[in-house]
């Protein structure tokens, strides 16, 4: 008899627990995400979003609460499945939005937001907003009239089309810019700088204000330029025919200049970036040094073969000093600014070449660049206000960079007819002194 009571005992508790698991099944949790599509078009992840739930068919019922997280996602533990709900978002820089006619159980809700007052709205204007459409996930802003309500309807709809025609326009700028630049590389690849300078201007003018894209054609472009250049330089060193040779290197000195130009934009672009489009800091400060060693190495280009083009002294300075600025390595940093100061040189401005030589002499006092390219500059300066002094300081660095230059030097035969001329007006070298670093 006992057996069968427990029996019968235990048989009541165990349809009483199926009984329960049955009616905590009738719930489901309801989750969610909040993204918030801007005036450009751009959708972003809204955090910190305020989620009210309030159930639609019971008129007791009160507000539920919860925030959104880093990416935008929300969730409520558990609702009745039998009941509807209507789900508002609000927000700082929100405006507020409904979705009417929610059940849970469902699939993930998403909800969009625009731009608006932050204001949050009271469960009496949800109400109001829920007697007005009952229609499953409808978005209704609370408290408008039927005149409003369609015209940001219509607004809605406006920013919905001409984000995706921005949509469009993108990923086939994506393709383009991709295309050109594969066959552009090609090009380059194949030495067929004319086709490789054509591809990478197409692939920049697709998207020229984009940071993941633009500063890349440009500093190809400006390599494909500069590589042009030097094959026109050292094709045409050899001909004898002086106006074809002539022409040719009015070209040379083109190409630089152009290549500077598309540095320079290189640079703008990636200083002027919005932080929303720089995806990866890594990739973009590697690409900073790689624009600004590629205006090094061709301003050292342009140097070398004399082909510059005085009017872009001054892009050439701001681009080296940043290289200068970021540059870690002291003999890289010395020789970035001697190179600034070879330009000034050869643009035949005397006074800025003297200002930047002295830097390069403060890094590297003994540095015969910067010694004969100092002294070649106080004497130009000198023989054209005829001031004696700058002559004679001239002479001095010139006759130390005699003491420490080797016999190849490029610059030892110029520096050998200066310090000639200034003797010959019973100028007399005298010993510098030498900073100490």
């Amino acid at each position: 008899m006992f057996r069968k009571n427990y029996f019968t005992a235990f048989l009541a508790a165990a349809l009483f627990l199926i009984g329960s698991v049955a009616v905590f099944a009738q719930t489901a949790p309801m989750i969610g995400r909040v993204e918030m599509k801007k005036a450009d078009g751009t959708v972003v992840p809204v955090a910190g979003a305020t989620v009210d739930v309030l159930r639609a068919d019971n008129e007791r019922s009160k507000f539920l609460s919860t925030k959104t997280g880093k990416s935008g996602a929300f969730s409520f533990a558990g609702f009745p499945l039998v009941g509807t709900y209507v789900l508002s978002v609000s927000g700082p820089n929100i405006r507020p939005e409904y979705l009417l006619g929610i059940r849970t159980g469902g699939e993930e809700i998403r909800v969009t937001v625009y731009e608006g007052d932050g204001r949050r709205l009271t469960e009496e204007e949800i109400r109001t907003a829920m007697s007005a459409s009952t229609t499953p996930g409808q978005t209704k802003p609370s408290g408008k009239s039927a005149a409003e309500l369609k015209k940001e309807q219509e607004e809605r709809q406006k920013l919905e089309a001409e984000y995706e025609v921005k949509k469009k326009k993108a990923e086939g700028d994506n393709a383009l810019v991709n295309k050109m630049l594969q066959e552009g590389n090609k090009a380059f690849n194949a030495k067929d700088y004319n086709m490789a300078i054509v591809k990478y201007e197409e692939g920049f003018k697709a998207n020229p204000q984009f940071v993941g894209s633009a500063p890349v054609l440009l500093n190809n472009k400006a390599k494909a330029l500069q590589s042009r250049g030097v094959d026109m330089y050292i094709s045409s060193a050899k001909l004898t025919d002086a106006t074809v040779k002539r022409e040719n290197m009015t070209k040379v000195t083109k190409d630089f200049a152009d290549a500077v130009d598309a540095y320079n934009l290189s640079w703008t672009v990636l200083k002027n970036a919005p932080a929303a489009d720089i995806n990866d800091q890594k990739v973009y400060q590697d690409t900073k040094l790689e624009t600004l060693r590629g205006a090094k190495s061709l301003v050292k280009n342009m140097v070398a073969t004399d082909k510059l083009e005085s009017t872009k002294t001054g892009v050439i300075k701001t681009l080296l000093q940043e290289y200068i600025a970021i540059e870690t390595d002291k003999a890289l940093k010395t020789e970035a600014q001697v190179i600034l100061a070879d330009a000034y040189r050869l643009a035949a401005d005397p006074d800025n070449a003297i200002a930047e030589y002295r830097k390069a002499l403060e890094m590297s006092p003994d540095n015969p660049d910067a010694l004969a390219g100092l002294g070649l500059s106080l004497f130009d300066a000198g023989v054209r206000s005829n001031n004696t002094q700058q002559k004679q300081e001239g002479l001095n660095f010139m006759q130390r960079f005699a003491e420490v230059a080797p016999s190849t030097h490029k610059l030892k035969e110029s520096v050998a007819g200066a310090v000639e001329y200034l003797k010959s007006e019973k100028l007399t070298p005298q010993k510098t002194t030498k900073k100490k670093n």
